[in-house]
Formats: structure tokens, C-alpha cells, sequence
């Protein structure tokens, strides 16, 4: 019997229209809306007897020498930053959302209503980040510290182009996409509250994932050349700003660590708790995003191959830290 001739790239199914993208986001909006207290609190407290974030983010398999309770706290503290690390960036990520959707105010009415959604959205995973901290602050050991300003730090990244913020957007939504499906959602030990919480997040990042590759190209379509590398280089700066924020929190969150634990640590022990935290950092909110394939192909298409260099060149330093 013949067989059918394979399928040619000009009778492949047409992507998606970009219109009908937003609205998708629309309806997918609609159906997974949720509510902080009613759904995912539900009148529960956090079971410090489970860990907060699975191995596969917090690394601590890599610290040996750390007993099972120590590696739970580790953990927790970790999970805290975790919490306020995203609840800083949306803070940034909702001003420039805001900002992009006056550019829809008189066109397209689609796009203007995903975009609100996208806002009003990040604005209460904010409100469900500060809700997890504060449940953690009531029953855990006194002693974490936040030590990073989320105004100053979304004066900071808004300060650059928007060309850079939403490609960085982009990075760490996806980012968050992978950790649930990688990590969290498999990981049976977790605290059910804190996984609720993660599950929740998740459900609205899928859309707002894809808001932001919507959103990055239709603002590469608009520039030059040199605006485009005027982008490259904000989005390189915008990653060593990160990076700088990271250490100076993983700084608190070993010392932290080390203050509560119950187990005794020798001084090189110590310092690879303070080393270990930064790679699991540096892996949480840079390097794991940065290599997925989602955002690597996205980037691909919108960069020149100098330009690419140019970013594996200032990303060379963490990832080799990371690998170890």
C-alpha cells in the first residue's frame, strides 16, 4: 500500500492567531480563577514537620553532612525566600504589565482585557506570597530576614528597557512553570498548604507565560537594531542585578540557618551551607530558566548570534558556579 506523502511545512496547521491567543488567555483566566483565603488558605497553618521546597530546588542533597531536621528548616527558610522573591518581582512585573496595557487602551479590546487580568493577577500573588510569609513568621524559629527592598528593586529593573523586563519576565514565569512540574508537584513530603499555594500560582503563570512571549514580541517588532542591543545589554544588566540581589539574600538565609538549627556544624560545613544556598539561587530564579527550552527558542528567534554570545558570555560565570 502507498504510503501518505509526510506532511509539508505549507500544509503544517498555521500557528495561532495572536488575537485569538489573548483570548485564550481570557478563557483560561476565567476558568482557573481563585481566591486566597477560600481556596487555597482554607483555614490551615503550616506544618513545619514537612519540608517547604523539594530537594530539586533547595539542592541540599549536596550538603551531606546535614541531618534530616536540618535539611527540613534549610527547606523552610529557603521556601520563605522563595515566596518573597516572587512576591518582589511581581511587584515589577504588575507595574510594567500596567504599563503595557495602556498600549491596548484604544485597540484591541481582547488584548486590553487579557492584560488587566494579567495585572490584577500578579497583584494577588503578591497578596498570597506576603500570606505565606506571614504564616511562616507565626510558628518558625525567630531569626529569617527579607533583606531586599521590593520597591527599590522594581525601580530598578523598570528603570530598564522594556524590551529587557519583559524577556526577564518571561525567564522566570516559565521558570516557575518547570518548578511545579518538575519538582513540586511529584514531591509527596511537601507541606500541603505551601504546595496549594505553589499550585495555585501555577495555574495563573501558564497564561501569563504566554502573555509575556506575546508582549516580547510585539515590542521586538517595533524597534531598530540598536534598540534591540540597547535591549541585550539591559537584559544582561537586569541579570547581574539579580544575581546581586541573590547573594546578598543568601547571605541572611545561611546565616539564618546556622542560628537555628539544632545541629552542630564545623566552620567548613558553614561555609558550604553559605556556598549551597547561592547555587540553589542562582538555579531557582537564573540558570534553571534560562535553559529551558520554552524561553532558550523564544530567544533564538529574537536574537542575532553576536548578541546570543554576548549573553552566554555574562551567564557563563553562574551557570558554572551552579554546575559545580
Amino acid at each position: 500500500m502507498t504510503q501518505p506523502a509526510p506532511e509539508s511545512p505549507s500544509s503544517a496547521p498555521p500557528p495561532v492567531p495572536v488575537a485569538a491567543s489573548y483570548a485564550r488567555c481570557i478563557e483560561a483566566s476565567r476558568r482557573v480563577r481563585w481566591d486566597i483565603e477560600h481556596d487555597v488558605i482554607r483555614g490551615r497553618r503550616l506544618d513545619l514537620a514537612r519540608k517547604f521546597l523539594p530537594d530539586g530546588l533547595t539542592l541540599v542533597r549536596e550538603l551531606a553532612f546535614l541531618d534530616a531536621d536540618a535539611r527540613r528548616l534549610l527547606s523552610q527558610v529557603q521556601g520563605r525566600t522563595y515566596a518573597n522573591i516572587f512576591g518582589l518581582i511581581e511587584r515589577a512585573i504588575a507595574a510594567k504589565t500596567l504599563e503595557l496595557t495602556r498600549s491596548h487602551g484604544l485597540g484591541d479590546q481582547v488584548a486590553l482585557e487579557a492584560m488587566l487580568r494579567f495585572t490584577e493577577e500578579e497583584l494577588k500573588h503578591q497578596a498570597l506570597f506576603r500570606r505565606l510569609d506571614a504564616l511562616a513568621a507565626e510558628d518558625m524559629p525567630p531569626g529569617y530576614a527579607f533583606v531586599l527592598d521590593p520597591d527599590a528593586v522594581a525601580r530598578a529593573v523598570l528603570a530598564r528597557s522594556t524590551w529587557a523586563v519583559i524577556a526577564l519576565t518571561l525567564e522566570l514565569e516559565i521558570l516557575t512553570l518547570a518548578h511545579y512540574r518538575s519538582s513540586i508537584e511529584p514531591d509527596a513530603a511537601l507541606d500541603p498548604l505551601w504546595k496549594d499555594a505553589l499550585l495555585f500560582h501555577w495555574k495563573e503563570e501558564a497564561q501569563h507565560a504566554i502573555l509575556d512571549e506575546l508582549e516580547w514580541r510585539r515590542e521586538h517588532a517595533t524597534l531598530d537594531d540598536a534598540a534591540r542591543d540597547r535591549g541585550v545589554d539591559d537584559l544582561i544588566a537586569l541579570v547581574r542585578t539579580i544575581d546581586g540581589l541573590l547573594v546578598r539574600q543568601a547571605a541572611s538565609d545561611a546565616g539564618c540557618f546556622l542560628q537555628c538549627t539544632g545541629q552542630a556544624l564545623t566552620a567548613t560545613e558553614a561555609a558550604a551551607v553559605h556556598d549551597g544556598v547561592l547555587r540553589a539561587y542562582r538555579w531557582q530564579y537564573i540558570a534553571g530558566g534560562v535553559q529551558e527550552p520554552r524561553f532558550t527558542e523564544v530567544m533564538k528567534e529574537l536574537v542575532t548570534p553576536a548578541q546570543k554570545q554576548r549573553l552566554a558570555a555574562a551567564l557563563a560565570p553562574i551557570l558554572q558556579h551552579v554546575a559545580g
